[in-house]
């Protein structure tokens, strides 16, 4: 009998823990990016304007909680928007350009750059999902086309394959020939990223 009662406390456990570990676990995520980006402008902020920020009792400057968060997706937002017109796009082109040939800095800023337009730019590169046979013929794994064109790197018949890692924000560059790569056609890029990312736990759907 008590053992009976323990397997169901630990059911009920589990399944809580099931429950409200993806919500805490997501909830502290958004928590922590809000206090950063908020945390970022109450130092700038007093140095501009000592005499509208104030001063804790401590001596240090008074924050404003929200307004560092809301100012940072304003600015973010505002500097989208002019960059659209000509004059300002020729001048981030041209800013853009310059970072670019800056030693030492080129190679921070082109891949911080990369990364970003590779998830959410004109340049997305994890839109191609593929299975991809690497160790065995008859093993495959999961993983996204980044280039069709790598004969830069002396490979004239193959392709580049980026394998995320599960449960890491890291994964592998592979250049394999066509042949050893299959197209998925029946699930979505963002479903497949998930699938991958969550060793295989999370479920997909077909795309229509």
């Amino acid at each position: 009998m008590k053992n009976s009662r323990l397997r169901q406390l630990l059911q009920y456990f589990f399944q809580g823990l099931i429950i409200l570990a993806p919500i805490v676990i997501t909830g502290w995520a958004v928590v922590s990016l809000f206090n950063f980006v908020d945390g970022i402008l109450p130092n700038i902020l007093y140095i501009l304007f000592p005499s509208t920020i104030g001063n804790n009792p401590d001596g240090t400057p008074r924050s404003y909680p929200g307004f560092g968060f809301i100012l940072v997706i304003l600015i973010v937002i505002g500097v989208g928007y002019v960059s659209s017109s000509f004059i300002v796009g020729r001048l981030v082109h041209l800013f853009d350009h310059l970072l670019e040939r800056t030693p030492g800095i080129k190679v921070i800023y082109t891949t911080v750059k990369d990364f970003f337009e590779a998830f959410a730019g004109n340049k997305k590169k994890f839109n191609r999902p593929v299975l991809v046979s690497i160790e065995h013929p008859d093993v495959w794994q999961l993983g996204f086309i980044t280039d069709e064109n790598v004969k830069d790197f002396g490979l004239e018949e193959h392709v580049a394959v980026y394998i995320p890692h599960s449960y890491a924000f890291s994964g592998r560059l592979y250049f394999v020939p066509p042949s050893h790569v299959k197209p998925v056609t029946e699930v979505s890029a963002t479903d497949a990223m998930k699938f991958a990312i969550s060793g295989g736990v999370t479920e997909t759907e077909h795309e229509n």
